[in-house]
């Protein structure tokens, strides 16, 4: 049997689980933060809340005898994503990382990459007064104290304060439409669109109409990920992988017999 911890949350994540569920000798252990209220859940057993940190991580992956451990976590969840590559280290797990491709500009975009939160707040009183921010709720703190700007903030669950002094805030759940967002900026009157540069599909409508209306994004980019992990793109990627993890398993325990 191969035990498969899956750091999920995302929709790379849901759809590995379901991938893998029914496959003969193998088990999948789903693994959700709980930062959202009313999450979208996986096929399989769930787990809910915090390791503990990456001890906290290497000693539950112990007791419940995980064989492989795969972080399809969000591309901007660092700190799980470290925790992950430490307690693999400490335990002698392999880990793969589950990773859809970042956004790539394209013909008459206007992007402001920056490194950080913190760069884009600095950036935003240069390119207009109204923006729409679609960082999260946990961003918000960083943009409070810009109060010669308005936001339109969006987000799934409700932000905890502080928070700008002149902001909407507008509780919304993707996947989009460009006709949507469209009509949401034109409604605003937004002259600049704050993101992370998450990837996938679900979310890449506001870059559209961002497009459409000529407004400049300004781009959050992602933290590096940990030196000498392997990483991959797409789910089938991922399943490759594990059956070759769970091969070279039936390999050494062959040549142990």
């Amino acid at each position: 049997m191969l035990n498969v911890l899956v750091l999920g949350g995302t929709d790379e994540a849901r759809r590995l689980a379901a991938a893998l569920a029914g496959r003969a000798g193998t088990h999948v252990v789903s693994s959700l933060a709980g930062r959202v209220r009313d999450p979208k859940l996986p096929v399989g057993e769930v787990r809910e809340g915090g390791f503990g940190g990456p001890a906290g991580l290497a000693a539950w992956l112990a007791g419940r005898r995980i064989d492989v451990v795969v972080d399809a976590t969000h591309p901007f969840a660092a700190r799980m994503t470290a925790s992950a590559a430490e307690a693999a280290r400490a335990t002698g797990l392999p880990l793969l990382i589950l990773r859809r491709p970042g956004w790539r500009p394209g013909p008459g975009d206007d992007w402001r990459p920056v490194p950080s939160l913190e760069a884009a707040a600095e950036l935003l009183p240069a390119l207009g007064e109204r923006v729409f921010l679609t960082t999260g709720r946990r961003s918000l703190p960083v943009f409070a104290g810009l109060d010669g700007l308005w936001f339109l903030a969006r987000s799934v669950d409700p932000p905890e304060p502080p928070l700008p002094r002149r902001a909407e805030i507008l509780l919304s759940r993707g996947p989009f439409t460009v006709e949507g967002e469209l009509a949401l900026m034109r409604e605003h009157r937004i002259d600049v669109l704050v993101t992370k540069d998450s990837g996938g599909r679900m979310t890449t409508a506001k870059l559209h109409a961002a497009r459409e209306l000529g407004l400049p994004v300004v781009v959050v980019r992602r933290p590096p990920a940990p030196g000498g992990v392997p990483a991959v793109e797409t789910v089938e990627e991922a399943v490759a992988w594990l059956e070759s993890v769970a091969h070279a398993g039936q390999r050494r325990r062959g040549h142990a017999g």
